[in-house]
């Protein structure tokens, strides 16, 4: 059997000025990022077959998700401030569960540690001047700010940017550019919009 665990952009602290490698030396900023960390080297230090894979801006169609809130946000307020000083790449869960597959499938099926996101980068201000665009109703102003400004809970590292390339080269597995994939659940969202999705209405 294959031990398949789902780690995060939280194990590093944003600081690098390009994107992360698997090499490069962990720093989490906050207690999630931390447990983490330490589910990864468990499983790694287990010497079990295991594949590691660091996600990272997970959305989808269900949940409480960036996308779904947002939409709900730019059709009822005139003013919507999002981080802008945050940067990523939107991974959709279907894509995560899809390049899983993917990997699983393969003869030749080599363990270890990956980065998996999509391909590309925005800031989270960035997906919400996407995601206005699919919404049908007047949308609210979309006003960028800092971290700081922003109330979280717990930090979040200001560059989560990952290099990709082990993955591809170990498994030839290129994933789409974020904002493809991202019009591709947003026009589903948009195609229900008669409907209830996820407790709201477009």
């Amino acid at each position: 059997a294959v031990l398949v665990h789902y780690s995060t952009d939280y194990v590093f602290d944003g600081a690098k000025d390009g994107p992360y490698i698997e090499t490069d030396s962990p720093r989490p900023l906050n207690i999630y990022g931390a447990s983490k960390l330490e589910g990864e080297k468990a499983i790694i230090e287990s010497g079990c077959r295991s594949l590691v894979l660091r996600t990272s801006w997970v959305y989808g169609l269900h949940g409480q998700n960036f996308p779904l809130p947002m939409l709900r946000l730019l059709r009822e307020r005139q003013q919507v401030n999002v981080v802008a000083d945050q940067i990523g790449a939107p991974t959709s869960s279907r894509m995560i569960a899809e390049a899983t597959a993917q990997i699983l499938r393969q003869q030749q099926f080599q363990p270890g540690l990956f980065h998996l996101t999509a391909s590309g980068h925005t800031s989270w201000h960035g997906f919400a001047k996407l995601i206005s665009e699919y919404v049908q109703a007047p949308v609210a102003r979309i006003v960028p700010i800092s971290a700081r400004e922003y109330p979280a809970a717990a930090a979040r590292p200001a560059n989560s940017r990952r290099d990709c390339a082990k993955r591809v080269s170990c498994f030839r597995l290129s994933l789409p550019h974020w904002e493809v994939e991202a019009r591709g659940i947003l026009q589903k969202l948009h195609d229900k919009s008669s409907q209830s999705v996820g407790g709201l209405r477009l």
